[in-house]
């Protein structure tokens, strides 16, 4: 759920905005309150919102003062601000606030903004892992399939066999009984000795394999989701889908997303110099 703080000094439209709005039906919850700048700035340090709609002229401190305490904000702003308060609106830009508000609030601009709030936080959400797992998303290594390709060292003389079948076939429908009906022996034996030179079950190593193939085509861009889950093999997008996200953590098209974001984000760096 996304955390919402109301700051807002007349009651009524704080009231309002906290108690009139189906926030849950927005995914978000409103965790707190305050009717001025200062009780703002507490109440962000001490609930850790994701977004902050605040109005801008109140007592004590303003909400444009309150902003100011955060120059690097984990959250996003929608300002609440009068026809007459242009030049406020203007600041409140370059405070790089999300968006603003023009009292008498109108619900459904409020339900459209706040949605676009919610996908930005999204986002940033999806990169912020991502970008704790690898600092560059072309190292996601789920398998490193080199290394397994050219391991000379494997107990068992057939799992090279099974390793370069499944290298071969990934993009096809196999199992393990394909490869021991070639090889003449059980699928048993076959699945024992492959998990002991591999530490891998043959349909781990194989869904590794697939979804590694996966993120290598995801990262180049040139295709979609469902073009990919065909060609590394998996017929049914869900169940594509499913499996990726078992060992991504995220969907294909959140991953789709966030290579865009980390690639933005890169070439942003580049042209500012930033580290």
């Amino acid at each position: 759920m996304i955390k919402v703080l109301i700051v807002e000094d007349e009651d009524l439209i704080r009231k309002g905005l906290a108690y009139t709005i189906d926030w849950a039906k927005m995914g978000c919850m409103v965790i707190g309150e305050a009717v001025n700048g200062e009780e703002g700035i507490k109440k962000i340090e001490e609930l850790h919102p994701d977004l902050v709609l605040t109005d801008i002229k109140m007592p004590i401190k303003d909400g444009l003062q309150m902003l100011q305490n955060f120059k690097e904000r984990e959250f996003e702003v929608i300002i609440v601000t009068g026809y007459g308060e242009f030049e406020y609106a203007k600041k409140a830009i370059e405070l790089n606030v999300f968006d603003y508000l023009l009292k008498p609030i109108d619900e459904n601009k409020l339900y459209e903004v706040v949605g676009e709030v919610i996908k930005k936080i999204s986002e940033k959400e999806i990169l912020r892992k991502l970008k704790n797992t690898v600092k560059n998303i072309e190292n996601i290594k789920v398998l490193d399939t080199e290394i397994y390709c050219q391991k000379s060292s494997y107990k068992y003389k057939n799992t090279p066999v099974m390793i370069d079948y499944i290298a071969q076939n990934y993009s096809n429908k196999i199992s393990i009984e394909d490869i021991a009906e070639k090889l003449e022996v059980s699928s048993s034996y076959l699945s024992k000795k492959f998990k002991d030179d591999t530490c891998h079950t043959f349909n781990d190593f194989l869904n590794s394999y697939r979804i590694q193939k996966a993120i290598n085509l995801l990262t180049e861009g040139n295709y979609k989701v469902y073009e990919i889950a065909e060609m590394v093999g998996f017929s049914d997008y869900k169940y594509f889908s499913y499996v990726f996200k078992s060992y991504m953590h995220c969907s294909p098209m959140e991953f789709l997303k966030s290579n865009v974001l980390i690639r933005g984000a890169d070439a942003e760096n580049d042209i500012t110099g930033s580290s």
